[in-house]
């Protein structure tokens, strides 16, 4: 079995992130002969150029491009089991964490969370994704770091914590004769309505309540989002639209929307954070999560 230098992990993550020997020598605190001697065993012991002269600079090859990221999580691997336990380094955190969440979080908080996350750790990318199959295979293999949602359908294995409770309320345009007055069940099935169902469904829990009045409501128009419908709402002097209450205060404080409360009593909206046991002690995935937790109760 051929033996491998280990220290070459760490010169081949500078180089592929630097894609430059000088770049690369400045991040290991080496001299540019000896970065550019690791690029050369690099070369010859992957049998690729790694980095080829492109005008006056280096680009990564293509199989530099598909090592790049396993690289990376290997040394930052070997990092986090040298580094003594405790709080993250956060300043010199270099990560990306996929966070999957629909709109009534995104939407209040994504802005102020990448805020904070950029001052404490300036490095560190942010990446939502939408909702999908919520179930907990993407947190078992890595796809998703943390879940902000319903629980859903999680596994019993995975860690929870509440990060706020929401309710529906009903949105308009200011000009819309709901904007003033008492919306009453029927007043408020009156008007034409906008869902916002990522799997298109035209009917929910709000038509259920009204149905229990003897009161049906119109659904002229489905939006696969939340964040859909309040633009559309405010773009038709006709349409009235329930969403998230949280995410209905920052639209209107941007839109020139109107909020109500709901005729009808529907379920309140728990949101979790959700994540795997693994990352339990991990200094990098609690600082993300008590980042969350302070940025939602900064409110």
């Amino acid at each position: 079995m051929k033996t491998i230098d280990l220290s070459l992990l760490v010169a081949l993550d500078a180089l592929l992130a630097e894609e430059s020997v000088a770049g690369a020598a400045r991040r290991l605190n080496l001299s540019e002969p000896s970065a550019s001697r690791a690029l050369a065993r690099l070369r010859a012991a992957l049998g690729d150029p790694l980095l080829v002269r492109a005008g006056r600079r280096l680009v990564a090859t293509p199989k530099a491009l598909a090592l790049r990221g396993r690289v990376r999580s290997l040394v930052e691997q070997a990092e986090d089991l040298f580094r003594e336990e405790g709080e993250a380094e956060t300043a010199r955190l270099e990560r990306t964490f996929t966070i999957r969440s629909n709109d009534a979080f995104a939407g209040p908080y994504a802005a102020r969370l990448t805020e904070r996350v950029s001052t404490e750790a300036p490095r560190v990318t942010l990446r939502f994704v939408p909702e999908g199959e919520e179930d907990s295979e993407s947190l078992r293999s890595g796809a998703v770091d943390l879940d902000i949602g319903a629980l859903g359908t999680m596994g019993p294995e995975m860690r929870t914590q509440r990060l706020f409770v929401d309710a529906f309320v009903g949105i308009v345009g200011a000009g819309h004769p709901l904007a003033s007055g008492l919306v009453t069940p029927e007043r408020f099935a009156g008007f034409p309505h906008v869902s916002a169902s990522r799997r298109g469904k035209v009917v929910g829990p709000i038509d259920a309540a009204l149905g229990r009045l003897g009161v049906r409501r119109s659904v002229t128009l489905v939006v696969p989002s939340y964040y859909s419908a309040i633009i559309t709402v405010a773009a038709s002097p006709r349409l009235v639209g329930a969403v998230p209450g949280r995410l209905a205060e920052e639209g209107a404080r941007r839109l020139d929307l109107r909020t109500f409360k709901l005729p009808v009593v529907t379920d309140p909206v728990d949101v979790y954070q959700i994540w795997h046991p693994r990352f339990d002690a991990d200094p990098a995935h609690r600082w993300l999560r008590e980042t969350v937790r302070a940025v939602v109760d900064a409110e």
